[in-house]
């Protein structure tokens, strides 16, 4: 497979996550609102180096070796600046991750960050089914999934870095996805 692709959106620019990107993530990344709906495998409190080391031992091997493909999201209209990051990753009921900077949220670039990634899932990696899995509570998450024509497979507990909650597997198939795109 070719180097992992810049994608690009009708407002975003979807670039391949570099060592480069640390400073970006370290600045919008360690924020209660952003990560209190993730994996517990996120320290918290937020070390000061935690973005390099994520990026050095985490996901720029990961992206090496072809079983994660991680975006930096940014604003066609300011492409020098990291707001968020989107994420595929090759694992079982876990296939789709993503954050965004709280200044931007609410303004629907998630979904549109969203679809472009699983374009990507589905039409170039070719996978058969993607699995999202979300701590219940996060109602902005579980939308994106909702109107992108997921489906809620399965519930039941996961540890976050707000504690252990209610998590719940979203599910669209290959056959499903390119329905609903006509």
């Amino acid at each position: 497979m070719d180097a992992q692709p810049t994608l690009y959106t009708e407002r975003l620019i979807l670039r391949p996550l570099t060592l480069e990107d640390a400073e970006g993530v370290q600045q919008h990344f360690p924020h209660w609102e952003v990560v209190r709906y993730l994996n517990a495998l996120v320290p918290w409190p937020y070390p000061a180096d935690g973005a390099r080391s994520y990026l050095e031992h985490v996901a720029l091997p990961a992206m090496a070796r072809g079983e994660e493909w991680h975006w930096s999201i940014r604003l066609k209209s300011a492409p020098e600046g990291l707001i968020g990051n989107v994420s595929l990753m090759d694992e079982v009921d876990n296939n789709r991750g993503f954050w965004l900077a709280p200044q931007w949220q609410g303004q629907g670039l998630m979904a549109e960050a969203s679809a472009a990634v699983t374009e990507y899932w589905f039409e170039v990696l070719g996978r058969p089914v993607m699995r999202v899995p979300k701590a219940a509570p996060n109602l902005a998450s579980r939308r994106i999934s909702e109107r992108t024509g997921m489906r809620l497979v399965r519930t039941d507990e996961g540890q976050f870095v707000a504690g252990r909650l209610p998590k719940d597997i979203w599910e669209i198939t290959r056959e499903e996805w390119l329905g609903l795109r006509g």
